[in-house]
């Protein structure tokens, strides 16, 4: 049988397939470097104070923050899908293998290192942070934007994340469980004989047009609850990174503007990067800024802040797909 994953291969491959940052001074980097470590403990504190949420445990270790390269991220990423493979148990007889395997991680991370601004990864045994520096210098450059001012702001976005996993430690398990679940699925999918890719494509496409199109009508239910989930943890952050206000961020308003039409792609956005986007799925992802956001906006008009974390209370306040369109039937729900 071919071996899994070469993750030591994948993660050295990872990193030389990465493109180099924008040009900049040694003053400069260190400047960015040193303002994203600063802005990591203050943007924890407007969470906080925005969100109201509590930590479950206040004596649990601190998140490990850290500011890093392009190279840096990709190679973290691969150990952190090493361990999450593991951890929700994917099948010997399926998914990536060997060298072969090892250059397909590699491949895919390499071209999204370029365009991802940080990370909150909960899945270790402490959460770990990531500020992707020479991402938030590019970004921040071609919006021309005030750079502290965006620098904090993507913090904001990452702290709160670290936040919902704080107050909601039980969130990880359940993710795990629903990822063990849709693997399950397919490998059983698989030895059925079922999943051709190629029964999955749309009309005359030639092929699956995204990762979803591979996905059997039980798989999907259990992909509407993570996307549900995911939107709710992305609409929050994006929420909260924007309530801080001008009175710490004074240019809010205009970095929003600007970065929505960045992150819709609008002018600039590349062929390759559009493939990359329909084949992973990320247009999916998009939508789920913006619908968690209308979720978290709606709930926190009819309940307040405090109505709306009860979301974090167990799996049963999660809300379903459904309820991410229609957030009053989550008030009714869960409030009466």
């Amino acid at each position: 049988m071919q071996p899994a994953v070469d993750w030591d291969l994948a993660a050295r491959l990872a990193a030389r397939a990465v493109r180099s940052g924008p040009a900049a001074s040694r003053a400069e980097r260190a400047d960015v470097v040193a303002e994203l470590r600063a802005a990591a403990p203050a943007a924890a504190g407007h969470v906080a104070r925005i969100t109201r949420m509590l930590p479950a445990d206040p004596g649990a270790p601190a998140d490990d923050v850290r500011v890093v390269d392009r190279a840096s991220w990709a190679r973290a990423n691969v150990r952190a899908l090493e361990g999450l493979t593991g951890r929700v148990g994917v099948p010997a007889d399926r998914g990536l293998r060997g060298t072969a395997g090892a250059g397909q991680v590699a491949a895919v991370l390499g071209l999204l290192s370029g365009s991802v601004l940080g990370q909150y990864d909960p899945w270790g045994p402490r959460g770990t942070l990531l500020l992707v520096a020479p991402n938030v210098l590019a970004v921040e450059r071609s919006l021309g934007v005030d750079p502290a001012d965006f620098r904090l702001w993507v913090t904001l976005h990452e702290q709160t994340h670290a936040q919902q996993f704080a107050s909601a430690p039980w969130l990880v398990a359940h993710l795990t469980d629903r990822l063990r679940v849709l693997l399950a699925e397919e490998a059983t999918g698989r030895r059925g004989g079922s999943r051709d890719p190629r029964e999955r494509s749309g009309p005359g496409a030639g092929g699956p047009r995204s990762l979803l199109d591979l996905l059997d009508p039980r798989q999907r239910v259990v992909l509407d609850e993570v996307g549900a989930v995911m939107a709710l943890l992305e609409g929050h952050a994006d929420v909260t990174m924007d309530a801080v206000g001008r009175s710490v961020v004074p240019s809010v308003r205009r970095i929003r503007r600007r970065f929505e039409a960045r992150r819709s792609g609008a002018p600039g956005t590349g062929g390759m990067r559009r493939a990359l986007r329909a084949v992973l799925g990320l247009d999916v992802k998009l939508a789920q800024y913006r619908d968690g956001a209308a979720f978290v906006r709606a709930v926190r008009r009819r309940v307040g802040t405090d109505g709306l974390n009860a979301v974090w209370g167990s799996a049963g306040t999660l809300p379903s797909a459904a309820e991410i369109a229609d957030p009053a039937a989550w008030v009714r729900r869960v409030h009466g």
